[in-house]
């Protein structure tokens, strides 16, 4: 699992600095990616970097993994605390998407060394 951790932890690193091509690069090319904002997943990394443009377009997001675990079917869970802001760093009220201040699972499989699927949980 170490190795695992050591690539989500510098996917979070890079999606903090939006540094979309560093993230996409430890993607599979078919990747199913969960759309946080709208429900369901995309597919594939092109589908990725346009939904992370559409949402930096709209609020500022930071993701903080607390912690790492191996889910039974052996997927990395990776508790992580988001916090969304709007564009000038000020707090959301209203807004028309899901995305929120909150405590949730990000779950992720690998195969072949790269991230083949994200999944959003709420976390326990």
């Amino acid at each position: 699992m170490d190795d695992a951790v050591r690539i989500l932890e510098g996917l979070y690193d890079r999606f903090n600095a939006r540094d979309i091509d560093g993230v996409l690069s430890q993607l599979t090319d078919d990747v199913a990616w969960a759309n946080g904002m709208d429900g369901g997943h995309v597919h594939g990394r092109e589908a990725v970097r346009a939904y992370w443009t559409r949402q930096w377009a709209v609020v500022s997001a930071h993701v903080e993994p607390v912690g790492f675990h191996r889910a039974a079917d052996g997927a990395i869970v990776a508790e992580v605390r988001q916090t969304i802001r709007d564009l000038e760093g000020r707090p959301l009220g209203g807004q028309a998407h899901g995305l929120k201040d909150k405590t949730v699972g990000h779950v992720f499989r690998f195969r072949e060394g790269r991230v083949a699927r994200f999944d959003i949980q709420d976390a326990a």
